[in-house]
């Protein structure tokens, strides 16, 4: 059976989901007194962006390890 991703799909893939969290995270930090009840914990969400950071560099690495 043929996995349709590659490596490289799931590292871009990763890599902008982690940057679309963090920036995500970033602009409700201001607004988080005003925001009250709000669903979104952003502490949970600068997480779940830290992860899929590691989660990328751990891609690149493999990508950098694999032969040519």
């Amino acid at each position: 059976m043929y996995f349709p991703l590659s490596i490289w799909d799931i590292s871009l893939w990763t890599a902008v989901m982690a940057i679309i969290l963090l920036i995500t995270s970033e602009l409700l930090a201001p607004y988080s007194d005003y925001l009250g009840d709000f669903v979104i914990e952003k502490a949970r969400l600068r997480l779940a962006a830290l992860i899929l950071g590691a989660a990328f560099m751990v891609t690149v690495l493999l990508r950098a390890l694999m032969p040519p």
